[in-house]
């Protein structure tokens, strides 16, 4: 296990991921050994399975954390995919103060919290078991998606939330909560992002926030968001490939 992802986050490291949609272990292994921080492994917005996601965390082996996107709080995710042996688990939609409690309840072995125990590839297929259980606790990142304006107007007590390990700010899902879907850089939607991260800052919560490219997340990072997504492996496949092929036509 690699437990080094929730120290940097703790410590304030600029951690830079991107999107992983398609269910290529291969594509995963070209973005961890080019040097991304981390991988964002979708499961909300995909095709992806859980075997998908174990092949990926096992073709990035230790050179890059995978952090799995849920589609949602249910308790089955959460056994699902942490027994992958990803670094973390981000859950989205988040709006109360009691559903983030929750969370971290099913991300926890006893005492701290109620994750169901079981023997899978995260315990070496039983081999390791006992280690995983005694350091999962501490090693294992609990991420929360702030992306609706109920999400923003409770972000205090959110913060709050002992075992949140960050929050992740989906400003595309949150401008259309707004009624401006789509519109990430209006500037009321970009005032509510601005109250999450005052939020955090006064708790000292890492935050973190979703960008299209490095055009759209550069902004966020000067004013002090240190968890980056940026792109897709999609988006950056058509870019390159759009690039070449209009380069020989002209």
């Amino acid at each position: 296990m690699n437990g080094s992802f929730r120290q940097r986050l703790e410590n304030g490291d600029l951690l830079v991921g991107t999107i992983v949609s398609l269910p290529s272990p291969e594509i995963a292994e070209i973005l961890a050994d080019i040097g991304y921080d981390w991988l964002w492994v979708d499961v909300e917005h995909t095709t992806l399975t859980i075997p998908d996601v174990q092949r990926i965390v096992q073709a990035t082996g230790g050179r890059c954390n995978c952090i799995v996107r849920a589609p949602s709080g249910d308790e089955v995710w959460a056994k699902k995919v942490l027994d992958t042996g990803a670094a973390g688990i981000l859950f989205p939609h988040v709006n109360s103060a009691d559903e983030a409690e929750r969370i971290v309840r099913l991300c926890r072995y006893p005492p701290e919290g109620g994750r169901s125990v079981g023997i899978s590839r995260a315990h070496g297929y039983g081999l390791t078991f006992q280690d995983y259980v005694d350091k999962a606790n501490r090693s294992v990142s609990v991420i929360l998606q702030i992306e609706d304006v109920e999400g923003v107007k409770n972000v205090e007590s959110i913060v709050q939330v002992e075992g949140v390990d960050a929050i992740l700010v989906g400003p595309y899902d949150l401008s259309g909560t707004m009624g401006k879907i789509g519109k990430v850089t209006d500037p009321d939607v970009q005032d509510e992002i601005e109250k999450v991260r005052k939020g955090c800052e006064r708790a000292g919560m890492p935050i973190g926030i979703f960008g299209i490219d490095a055009e759209a997340v550069k902004p966020y990072i000067q004013r002090g968001f240190t968890l980056i997504g940026m792109g897709f492996d999609t988006t950056y496949l058509i870019k390159a490939a759009r690039e070449a092929l209009d380069e020989i036509r002209d």
